[in-house]
């Protein structure tokens, strides 16, 4: 098992805390939420993480160097530019064995997901990406086979996808039964994905070196097997802003 941790960041929502250290380092509990997530990724069986790096990236490397997780863990150095996230899965490809998946984890995000079992279940889809039904103003679209087809706003109506059909549909903020609408699913996605081989052949072949992971999904949805799963009894918490900071310590102690 193989694994990326999205840490290059700059951690804008976590500001004034981000005006120093870089949000891979900043504490819950006493421990760096980078290290969480490395020791998650362990515990699942991980070999081989890959961290890419750009906001006060030389604390981040010092701060690896100090620790010994026990475990292979390479840099992918975005120092001097920030790649965004298909940028960054793009630019690490050469540290990884891109013949086998790997699993993509943001640096900020704690849940009670088990990694090894959503890594298993992954195997043979291009993409499989861990959803949960939240409220929130941007959703993915998926067709009753829980394939990716389409990106909606909500507030603003604007969809996108590669199906015309699908384009000329308007979609409402769903209620607790109402995720499912004109045949699809309405999911949010959250931060945790499976990427295989395929994609990294689809990645090598895009001329811009500088892009979300997303545009590149929605532009691909159409001919990538791109999955979602939902998780029934999903726990998950973005530690990306000051009030979710606060909140992570009771996640910590409950969920985790």
């Amino acid at each position: 098992m193989q694994a990326m941790i999205f840490a290059a960041g700059k951690g804008t929502r976590l500001k004034p805390l981000t005006d120093s250290i870089p949000k891979a380092l900043v504490e819950v509990k006493g421990k760096t939420l980078l290290a969480r997530t490395i020791e998650s990724l362990k515990a699942a069986g991980c070999e081989r993480i890959v961290v890419n790096v750009h906001h006060f990236s030389e604390q981040i490397k010092d701060y690896l160097a100090r620790h010994d997780f026990g475990i292979d863990i390479r840099i992918s150095d975005e120092t001097s530019r920030l790649l965004d996230t298909g940028g960054g899965i793009k630019s690490a490809a050469a540290l990884l064995d891109v013949t086998r998946p790997v699993l993509i984890h943001n640096v900020d995000i704690l849940s009670n997901v088990d990694l090894q079992n959503f890594y298993n279940y992954s195997t043979g889809a291009d993409v499989r990406m861990l959803v949960s039904r939240r409220k929130t103003k941007r959703y993915l679209i998926f067709n009753t086979n829980m394939r990716l087809v389409g990106w909606t706003n909500i507030e603003t109506s604007e969809i996108k996808s590669p199906y015309p059909t699908l384009r000329q549909l308007k979609f409402e903020a769903p209620d607790k039964v109402g995720y499912l609408q004109h045949n699809h699913y309405l999911l949010a996605f959250s931060g945790i994905h499976v990427v295989g081989p395929e994609l990294f052949n689809c990645l090598r072949a895009e001329r811009e070196n500088v892009f979300p992971i997303m545009i590149f999904y929605l532009r691909y949805a159409d001919r990538l097997n791109i999955l979602g799963y939902e998780k029934p009894d999903l726990k998950i918490l973005d530690v990306g802003k000051l009030d979710t900071l606060r909140q992570a310590e009771q996640f910590v102690d409950e969920e985790l």
